[in-house]
């Protein structure tokens, strides 16, 4: 039973209130948001920018009823990283915006077709192996950041500066009570920071120089770079966004259970959908990551019982006022690498283990030579960074992408598949039962 809310949905807080707690959630989602630009190279101010607008535009579009914050989403650093290496960040902002077209393409469908066959399409045993994927191809990424030095090499004093950060980020973890508990990320970078500065690897220079107001270098198509479609930014991007949207529901309903509403009926999974893929294109316009909802703030909510949706929306105009101020975004960047490192090492290995937990609570049996083949295929293929070229125009579809293709065909074509159960929505709407 859902307890009584402190702050419902609608309710409106005072100014001292209000503050305090837009704060509390800014602070959720701070670390997590800008480790996505610092391993990506994109700006963090930017990524504030973003997050805050893009939750301001998901707030409107699902009718001020979805107490959600939008923030960086890990599952696109690998391919904004390749799609920078291979055509700079022109290419990523292709990609970022191209993946929110197929949040809008599937928001579209949904509203007319209902919601089963996207769960049909993304069931268990094809998003639980590619999660784990996400966050094991980034591993070798986190382990060198914690253990070398700005010249590349391993260093005993940069890897004692990872270590101390993810002891202290697992300390928090584990043992830290209410809000501490949800900001685990924040608590261990600050930790590790001022170990790191202890230690004698921090330059405040570049906040000294900083002004408190400065204008982010903002990455705008056609000001910036010139527009550019290729297939190859096209099959590294588009698939990721397809198991993101997974996630998305994934999140809805947690929060459904949390504030007590059913989202996916009311104000509808196509909104929410439709959201988060704004959220996307607008990032992608002004030059920050693709975006995701936040389970920090999702747990923020469940702490406190404040669902206003007031409150996240302070936390969105905090944050894009954050992004203006030089002097926090000059000490964004004084964080060590290692210190990034540490917390990368215990993030991406939770994010893995989130794809082992979804199939263990979904109960898969893998001595179903289907499931074992299925969860095989999308492993081997997405870590070991499998690349399929086609003879179309130099096609080329990379790791995690192609793994989540090869294991969407696997699961249609291979007999014996489960059908969705009805009880992972509760009741059925009759558009959905006319689909299924």
């Amino acid at each position: 039973m859902t307890k009584k809310p402190i702050l419902d949905v609608s309710d409106k807080p005072n100014l001292s209130q209000w503050l305090t707690l837009s704060v509390q959630h800014l602070f959720a989602m701070f670390g997590a948001t800008i480790l996505v630009p610092y391993l990506t190279h994109l700006s963090p101010a930017i990524a504030l920018i973003s997050s805050g607008l893009g939750t301001l535009a998901f707030l409107l579009i699902t009718k001020f009823k979805v107490p959600a914050y939008l923030g960086s989403s890990f599952a696109f650093i690998t391919p904004v990283i390749t799609a920078k290496a291979g055509g700079g960040p022109g290419a990523a902002m292709v990609g970022t915006f191209l993946a929110g077209l197929v949040y809008a393409i599937v928001a579209l469908i949904i509203s007319q077709a209902g919601h089963r066959w996207i769960m049909k399409l993304l069931p268990p045993i094809v998003v639980g192996p590619v999660i784990i994927v996400i966050g094991l191809s980034v591993a070798p990424t986190a382990v060198g950041m914690a253990m070398n030095n700005p010249a590349g090499k391993y260093s005993m004093l940069h890897f004692s500066v990872a270590l101390v950060t993810l002891a202290a980020t697992i300390i928090f973890s584990i043992f830290a009570k209410k809000i501490l508990s949800i900001i685990p990320i924040l608590a261990g970078i600050v930790v590790g920071y001022i170990y790191a500065l202890i230690v004698g690897i921090v330059d405040f220079g570049p906040v000294m120089k900083a002004d408190w107001f400065e204008m982010p270098e903002f990455i705008i198509p056609f000001v910036s770079y010139k527009v550019k479609f290729t297939w190859d930014i096209f099959w590294l991007m588009v698939p990721v966004a397809v198991v993101t949207i997974s996630e998305h529901i994934g999140h809805q309903l947690i929060l459904s259970k949390v504030v007590g509403r059913d989202y996916i009926k009311e104000p509808g999974l196509h909104r929410s959908i439709l959201g988060d893929g704004t959220a996307t294109i607008i990032s992608a316009l002004v030059g920050g990551p693709p975006k995701t909802t936040y389970g920090e703030n999702i747990g923020v909510l469940a702490i406190t019982r404040v669902y206003s949706v007031y409150v996240l929306a302070g936390a969105a105009v905090l944050a894009i006022i954050f992004g203006f101020v030089g002097k926090i975004t000059a000490l964004i960047q004084t964080i060590p690498t290692p210190v990034m490192g540490g917390v990368s090492i215990l993030l991406f290995g939770i994010i893995a283990s989130s794809g082992l937990r979804m199939l263990v609570d979904s109960k898969i049996d893998f001595d179903d030579k289907r499931n074992l083949v299925i969860a095989s295929v999308i492993l081997i293929i997405g870590i070991g960074g499998a690349i399929l070229k086609l003879p179309i125009k130099d096609i080329q579809i990379q790791g995690m992408a192609l793994a989540a293709i090869l294991g969407v065909v696997l699961n249609l074509i291979l007999p014996g598949g489960q059908p969705v159960s009805d009880d992972i929505f509760g009741e059925e709407t009759k558009e959905d039962q006319k689909t299924a």
